[in-house]
C-alpha cells in the first residue's frame, strides 16, 4: 500500500461491510436451529439469494461436512470478490461445497433445497408487489418438500424518516465509523433511498460505499404475499433486551410485536 493513501484509500469496502453490518455466524445459528426445531432435522443444502460476498454460504459449509451452499447474485464482480477472499479463506474441501451464480433470483434454476435465505432486507431490492409475489412463488418451488424460506426485515418509526446513525465498529486492530443514512423516504411509493458510508480516524470518509434504492416493505405486507405464495407457515421472531436495555440477538417466535423506533426481525416461511 502507498503510505501516503488515505485509511478511505486503502479499505475493502466489502471487508468493512461484513465486520460492520453482517454477523453470518449469528445468522447461520439462527437458521440453522430454527430449521432444526421446525423440521426435527438438520438441514445440509442453503441458497443464499442476493448472496454479495457469500459470507452465509461460506460460514453455512463450515459447520458441518455435509452441508453445502449455493449464492446467488446479479453482480459478477462482488462474486469474484467472494471467490478470491471468502472462497479462498476455506479449506478445499469445504470450497468445493459452495456454488456461486451469476444470476437474477426471479429466474434461477437450482436444484430442491433445504433452505433458502435472503437477508439484509436484499428482496426490498424488488419493489413491486407482482414480482415480490413471483420471487416468493419461486423460492417456495425451489424449496424441498419440508423446505424453510428464512428472510428479514426492519421497521419502526424510525424507517420512515430521513436520519443518520453512526456507530463505532473495530476491524483488525483499527477503529472505523460506520455510517447508516436514509436519505429519502417517500410515502405514497414506500419507495426508501439509503447509502452506507465509512468514516476513518484519519478524516479520510468513503462515502456511498453502497447505496440502496428499496421500497420499505411492511410486515404485514410480507407476511401476506408469504400467505398468498402458498407457504403452510409464516413466522416472526423478534429480539428481546438485556438488562441495560440493548438488544440481546436472541430472536423468540411471538405473535405480536414492540412499537419501537427501530427494530429487526426474522421471519420463516415454511412450504
Amino acid at each position: 500500500m502507498d503510505e501516503q493513501a488515505t485509511q478511505a484509500e486503502q479499505a475493502d469496502r466489502h471487508r468493512l461491510y461484513e465486520q460492520a453490518v453482517q454477523c453470518a455466524e449469528s445468522e447461520v445459528d439462527f437458521v440453522d436451529d430454527t430449521f432444526r426445531r421446525l423440521r426435527g432435522r438438520r438441514a445440509r443444502s442453503l441458497r443464499e439469494d442476493f448472496c454479495g460476498t457469500a459470507n452465509v454460504c461460506c460460514e453455512w459449509v463450515k459447520r458441518r461436512k455435509a452441508n453445502r451452499a449455493i449464492g446467488v447474485d446479479l453482480d459478477p464482480q462482488v462474486l469474484a470478490w467472494a471467490g478470491a477472499h471468502n472462497l479462498a479463506a476455506l479449506e478445499p474441501e469445504a470450497a468445493k461445497r459452495v456454488r456461486l451464480l451469476e444470476g437474477n433470483v426471479l429466474t434461477v434454476q437450482t436444484r430442491p433445497i433445504d433452505i433458502v435465505s435472503a437477508m439484509n432486507f436484499s428482496y426490498w431490492l424488488i419493489k413491486e408487489r407482482k414480482s415480490l409475489g413471483r420471487y416468493f412463488r419461486r423460492v417456495r418451488e425451489a424449496l424441498k418438500d419440508d423446505g424453510v424460506f428464512f428472510l428479514d426485515a426492519y421497521g419502526g418509526y424510525d424507517s420512515f424518516r430521513v436520519i443518520e446513525e453512526t456507530r463505532t465498529v473495530e476491524l483488525d486492530g483499527r477503529e472505523f465509523t460506520y455510517i447508516w443514512e436514509q436519505e429519502n423516504y417517500d410515502p405514497i411509493s414506500g419507495g426508501l433511498i439509503c447509502h452506507i458510508h465509512f468514516a476513518f480516524p484519519d478524516g479520510s470518509r468513503l462515502d456511498r460505499a453502497f447505496s440502496y434504492d428499496w421500497r420499505l416493505w411492511t410486515l404485514p405486507e410480507i407476511r401476506e404475499l408469504l400467505d398468498a405464495a402458498g407457504f403452510s407457515r409464516v413466522m416472526v421472531y423478534w429480539q428481546g433486551w438485556d438488562e441495560d436495555g440493548n438488544p440481546d440477538g436472541i430472536f423468540q417466535p411471538v405473535e405480536a410485536g414492540e412499537p419501537d423506533a427501530g427494530w429487526i426481525c426474522y421471519l420463516s416461511a415454511e412450504k
